[in-house]
């Protein structure tokens, strides 16, 4: 890149592990640079006292390295040459492809202005029952996975990539290892369906730091398609816990006071960056939307850690993995997971019987569970409570588990069967007119 007309500096005057602060005019905030050849972004302006990050480290960087700032903030080239392809947090293909072709946009820009946006109403179906009887997820949303380290949360992301009903699925990996990274690929490659998918991951072979670029990279290119092409995006952020452990490893590096859970101040205002840019667009805007699916991984499942803490005030709802004990297998929890939209599209965008079934079923499975506490306890069980436990069982491994694949309508179906096997038409407490039209017979 030619240096003819840019600023180049040979006097840093403080360094630490992960920056580095000079004296220097004219420069904008989230500018670019580099640092004795590393590239750096700009974090700090006071007065001419200018800190910079050093994306791979300050390690060998001496106080009269050369720092030459290249005048724009980090960017994406956005077409339709993205799909398909993997990018590293700067944008650049890793995946042996050539460079895209189109705009340069920069990333990180404001999210859509409040009056620019339509109360989300368009239904989102995921393919994983779980989540569609029992937690609707709706177009322009914001929501949350909250899982344990050991879950298999990166195979239930791959699996709404491949069942989701979206124009484009854009994927955020951060902190992926090379199997999950080489797992996500295969799945694309081996489904057919990379066409409509674009990767951007960061491994943990790479700087840490660099994983503050991809959350911004990943709705860069949804913005691009929801907006200019008027298509359904979904993004897939995983996994949030380390994009704020890297902003934490940023913010204690620059000798900031960390807040709770040693996570920076500007934790809340840094994931709303991210979480606020999910969106419906109306239709005379062209109707696109960009919803939001996020991994946010729980340390000893401490649900009031502050990043949990701060994405539930921030997103609507969440979505919580747990493995069940009496089917061996992992399921979207019914208990704790919860969409705080899917009201506006049960019923309303599936079948009309869609939110009777789900409270319905909601309830006989809490019946289950004072049942297995009556047991535990030594209690005789009536042969209501051996009904529900059984109903339970079924429940879970036809429904709430992760590898059940399923439309809508087949799921209401399957529930109806449940009711029909184990209960007497009375007890689920349905409206008449619906049992009368759809109770198993």
């Amino acid at each position: 890149m030619s240096k003819a007309f840019q600023k180049i500096y040979t006097q840093i005057t403080a360094i630490t592990k992960a920056t580095c602060s000079l004296r220097a005019t004219g420069v904008g905030n989230d500018e670019l640079a580099t640092v004795n050849g590393k590239l750096a972004q700009v974090v700090k302006i006071m007065g001419d006292e200018v800190t910079l990050q050093v994306f791979e480290g300050t390690e060998g960087i001496p106080t009269n390295a050369e720092v030459v700032f290249l005048g724009k903030a980090p960017s994406l080239r956005v077409s339709d040459q993205l799909a398909g392809r993997f990018f590293n947090a700067y944008g650049d293909p890793i995946d042996g492809g050539p460079q895209v072709e189109g705009e340069e946009i920069e990333i990180g820009g404001p999210s859509v202005n409040p009056v620019r946006r339509k109360q989300p109403s368009e239904l989102i179906a995921t393919g994983i029952a779980g989540i569609d009887l029992n937690n609707t997820l709706v177009s322009g949303q914001k929501i949350p996975f909250f899982a344990d380290p050991d879950q298999p949360y990166n195979q239930v992301m791959a699996n709404v990539a491949l069942r989701a009903e979206a124009d484009k699925i854009i994927l955020g990996g951060m902190g992926l290892t090379n199997d999950d990274y080489l797992y996500f690929k295969n799945v694309f490659s081996n489904a057919g369906v990379l066409d409509r998918i674009v990767s951007f991951v960061n491994t943990t072979e790479n700087p840490a730091v660099e994983r503050l670029l991809i959350p911004d990279m990943a709705l860069a290119a949804a913005e691009y398609f929801a907006v200019q092409k008027h298509q359904k995006v979904l993004v897939l952020l995983t996994d949030m816990t380390l994009y704020a452990d890297a902003l934490a490893i940023v913010s204690n590096r620059m000798d900031q006071i960390p807040s709770k859970d040693s996570m920076p101040g500007s934790l809340y205002s840094d994931l709303a960056k991210i979480y606020e840019k999910a969106v419906q667009f109306p239709p005379e805007a062209g109707g696109g939307s960009i919803t939001i699916i996020a991994i946010t991984t729980l340390s000893g499942g401490d649900i009031t850690h502050a990043i949990p803490d701060n994405t539930g005030y921030i997103t609507e709802g969440q979505l919580y993995l747990r493995r069940d004990s009496d089917i061996g297998k992992v399921i979207v929890d019914p208990f704790r997971s919860l969409s705080r939209l899917k009201q506006l599209v049960a019923g309303k965008k599936t079948r009309e019987d869609h939110p009777q079934v789900m409270n319905a079923a909601v309830r006989l499975y809490a019946d289950a569970a004072n049942a297995k506490t009556k047991l535990e306890n030594g209690f005789d069980l009536t042969d209501y409570d051996n009904r529900c436990l059984a109903f339970a069982k079924d429940y879970s491994d036809k429904i709430l588990a992760i590898d059940v694949n399923i439309n809508t309508t087949e799921m209401l179906d399957i529930a109806w069967q449940l009711f029909a096997k184990h209960f007497r038409p009375e007890e689920v407490n349905i409206k008449q007119a619906l049992v009368d039209k759809y109770w198993a017979k």
